[in-house]
């Protein structure tokens, strides 16, 4: 256990909320840029509609909590919980934070959850070395890097293709009607899915901090006022929106149509909800970028301006790296006080 003055543990806990109010304005686009891209919803409405679904997560767990998994990776899958430090924590979160300010000043859709994962694991082998690492976690969560947004991309050409051959007899005008209610029915639960997943690597942080500092002890769980807080601070943060983002997600990719919009994010919500049941802190990101780019591909592989989705895959692979190492720094620093 370590020692902490209750000031300072109230203090790196608003820096936690800090990073999950981040993490939704850094990934608001995740979640609505499909449904802004084809003209279905104003941004405004669209960024408020996707941040009531944030925050609905929060009682889909509460009738389902095997979906809390995520949080018990974060909180002592990646790094030995009795080796996390309030400087680990302190590295972990400003490591995150600030990679995802360079890319969302740069209008780069990287992960906010690897971000994370770089800065705990940056964090905390300037701690303990490698010693400290849980290698499955570990491992299990870059897998996903790759499985992700591969897996998003093919089951969005499935669904392409099966509701095109569903709706071969259908009118153009028929088609496009139902397809605006599809496509915002699917976005509605992939703000849910990006909502459930994504305030769950907040909450598994500042769980592990509690317990690091005696405020929990017994089995690993996350208290009920820490999820509601991260899941109205993650809310806020897609409520104000990332727009740069967004104009990538949604346009510079490919063009969609309602029926692409659909097809991307039910296949992005498919993903994310398994994810989340097998307690995987997968990249919203990764996943929803894969499913836009397999819906665009279905169409003709030519409608995917492949550069554009190039420069977005270089930055995914140097997000956890670069995290990392800003984390081990912050607490190198963070030790000298």
């Amino acid at each position: 256990m370590h020692d902490l003055a209750l000031p300072l543990l109230i203090g790196l806990i608003a820096v936690a909320l800090a990073f999950d109010f981040l993490n939704g304005l850094h990934d608001a686009a995740n979640s609505i840029a499909t449904v802004v891209a084809t003209r279905l919803l104003k941004p405004v409405h669209a960024v408020a509609f996707a941040a009531v679904f944030n925050f609905a997560a929060y009682f889909l767990t509460i009738a389902f909590p095997s979906l809390h998994k995520v949080a018990e990776t974060i909180g002592q899958g990646l790094i030995a919980k009795e080796l996390v430090t309030p400087a680990v924590v302190f590295g972990a979160l400003v490591g995150a934070m600030f990679w995802n300010v360079v890319t969302w000043l740069k209008g780069i859709p990287s992960s906010s959850s690897h971000a994370l994962v770089g800065g705990l694991i940056g964090a905390g082998v300037a701690h303990a070395g490698l010693t400290g690492v849980q290698w499955g976690g570990l491992n299990k969560t870059l897998v996903a890097i790759v499985l992700s947004p591969t897996l998003g991309m093919i089951l969005s050409m499935l669904i392409m293709l099966v509701t095109s051959w569903l709706f071969r007899g259908a009118t153009a005008r028929g088609a496009e009607r139902t397809f605006r209610v599809l496509h915002l029915i699917s976005s509605g639960a992939y703000s849910l899915s990006h909502g459930l997943n994504d305030a769950q690597k907040t909450m598994g942080i500042i769980t592990v901090l509690l317990y690091s500092t005696g405020y929990l002890h017994g089995a690993f769980e996350v208290p009920h006022w820490v999820a509601i807080s991260c899941y109205v601070a993650i809310a806020l943060g897609t409520l104000t929106g990332g727009w740069k983002i967004i104009e990538t997600m949604g346009s510079r990719i490919t063009k969609l149509s309602q029926h692409q919009g659909f097809s991307a994010s039910l296949g992005g919500s498919i993903i994310l909800f398994a994810a989340s049941w097998m307690g995987i802190p997968v990249s919203t990101t990764h996943t929803i970028t894969g499913s836009v780019i397999g819906a665009g591909t279905a169409r003709r592989a030519s409608a995917v301006r492949w550069g554009v989705a190039g420069n977005v895959m270089v930055a995914w692979v140097i997000t956890i790296p670069a995290s990392a190492a800003v984390g081990a720094l912050f607490y190198l620093l963070a030790t000298l006080f």
